[in-house]
């Protein structure tokens, strides 16, 4: 008998020592990558032209920010990781102010807003004397804690691209200036992202 309880127990000890072997790891969370999204993140190493490479820029740019603002929205707004989140989202603009959050931040409270997609996007330019204007118009389809859709809007924003030369190569740093500012009629589209 007490063979068969040691060879019983032996065979359990096996048994659980192969399962934890051959447990998963699992990557960092989503809630985990959003918190360490930054405004220094790299880019596709495939060749692109200059139009779908700010297209691209662009609308992971407004991807980020919107995780950002519904993982703040969703917060009780008096935390550290709060006051974090606020930081990140104002490194997005070229002059960090409230103000410029404020009608973003009011819109997901509203709706209720427990996450966002970024659909169409198309990048414009305008230029004003010697000032280049760029502006991306693109529809964001909010959904709710539950995952149904809250709609499709459609909405506007003012960006630039600052020169950010690292070791003799021409890089840009990517602010918006306006998120939801209003989009002159006579701009030409630069490229189309799907």
């Amino acid at each position: 008998m007490k063979k068969t309880n040691r060879l019983f127990y032996s065979l359990i000890l096996l048994l659980a020592t192969l399962y934890s072997c051959n447990k998963e790891t699992k990557g960092p969370s989503d809630l985990e990558k959003i918190r360490n999204n930054t405004n220094k993140v790299s880019y596709p190493a495939n060749k692109m032209d200059s139009a779908q490479a700010i297209s691209f820029i662009t609308k992971q740019k407004i991807q980020e920010l919107l995780d950002l603002s519904t993982l703040y929205t969703s917060g009780n707004r008096d935390t550290e990781i709060d006051s974090v989140i606020y930081a990140q989202m104002q490194r997005y603009f070229a002059n960090p102010d409230s103000t410029k959050l404020a009608p973003l931040l009011a819109e997901l409270d509203s709706l209720n807003v427990a996450s966002a997609k970024v659909g169409n996007l198309a990048v414009n330019k305008r230029i004003v004397g010697s000032d280049t204007l760029d502006f991306a118009k693109f529809d964001v389809e909010y959904f709710d804690d539950s995952n149904r859709t809250l709609g499709i809007f459609f909405k506007n924003a003012e960006y630039i691209l600052r020169p950010s030369p690292v070791k003799f190569k021409k890089e840009f740093k990517f602010y918006f200036v306006n998120f939801d500012a209003p989009v002159p009629n006579d701009s030409t589209a630069v490229g189309v992202t799907r």
